[in-house]
């Protein structure tokens, strides 16, 4: 009996096993990204989710009955216990609702994450600047653009948020290019203070960590791919000098060079991470930088390549 209803439950949840491109919609306001995966072991669903910022989180358990799939996303704790309730009409979308307690959040469609299994290009362009050196040309302010620090000077693009002690400059805008891109080859240089806190979203969706949240997770740290994979073990953080990132980034599978020295040798980065602009994986996206953490970020020597024809 115990195997029979572990075949029926493994059987109820397969539509809903594996990658989700998440969107949630509240009633008012912004639609904004989120991420799951789900695996069924031994007749249990397990699974993990991107929330809106931050890293993945483990799901808390999940239930599939009547065609109905609920996804316990967080117990209660300083608030309350958040759920959400899906439902599929095919083998590509699901849709429902965020239950916060008892009250209803926001809307949820989900689309299948694609699997973007691409081979590594034959050749690559001459790389060329994304950014002149001059001014903000083929850059825009995002967020909080009323509060944007974002300047070129010096051949370097800025982020011209002085700490002020005491106090954490947040709220200041991040900057994207209005350019997008699918496959590339990025190069960028990289001054980040003492206790600065930066990323460089690759297609605005998935961040290699620039400065650092403090050293108590090594996946939140320089170099990292935030909380999925760490730098090197013994990496020095680097701080207040300049580094180098070479980025090879086609179809989900990632290698970065720091200084020469290899971080990630040709990863899966299995979906976007917290802080995205969007969940839509198969479309092209933009660079964007962040700088809405303290400190004064220095970027130059921007340059992109991108697949040969």
């Amino acid at each position: 009996m115990a195997n029979l209803q572990r075949g029926a439950i493994a059987q109820d949840a397969k539509l809903f096993l594996g990658r989700w491109d998440m969107t949630a919609t509240p009633a008012s306001g912004t639609p904004y990204p989120q991420w799951m995966e789900l695996t069924e072991n031994n007749g249990k669903i397990e699974g993990r989710v991107q929330p809106r910022g931050g890293a993945w989180r483990p799901i808390a358990g999940a239930t599939v009955a009547s065609g109905k799939l609920a996804v316990a996303v967080s117990e209660a704790g300083q608030g309350p216990a958040i759920h959400w309730e899906l439902t599929s009409d095919s083998a590509t979308s699901i849709k429902g609702i965020e239950k916060r307690g008892d009250a209803d959040g926001p809307t949820l469609t989900g689309a299948r994450a694609p699997a973007l299994d691409r081979p590594l290009p034959k050749k690559w362009s001459k790389p060329e600047a994304i950014f002149n050196g001059k001014d903000l040309t083929g850059w825009e302010p995002i967020g909080n653009v009323n509060n944007s620090k974002w300047v070129a000077r010096d051949g370097e693009l800025v982020n011209d948020n002085p700490e002020v002690p005491g106090q954490h400059s947040s709220g200041a805008a991040n900057i994207k290019t209005t350019a997008k891109f699918q496959d590339f080859k990025l190069h960028i240089e990289v001054d980040c203070p003492e206790g600065g806190n930066s990323g460089i979203y690759l297609r605005g969706r998935y961040e290699l960590q620039v400065g650092t949240e403090g050293g108590k997770l090594p996946s939140h740290e320089m170099g990292a791919i935030y909380s999925y994979y760490p730098p090197p073990t013994g990496s020095e953080l680097g701080l207040g000098k300049w580094t180098t990132f070479d980025v090879t980034f086609v179809g989900r599978h990632v290698t970065v060079l720091r200084d020469g020295k290899m971080y990630h040798d040709n990863v899966e980065i299995p979906g976007p991470t917290g802080g995205a602009l969007d969940s839509n994986e198969a479309e092209p996206g933009s660079f964007y930088l962040q700088g809405d953490h303290h400190g004064v970020i220095r970027y130059r020597n921007i340059t992109i390549s991108v697949p040969k024809k």
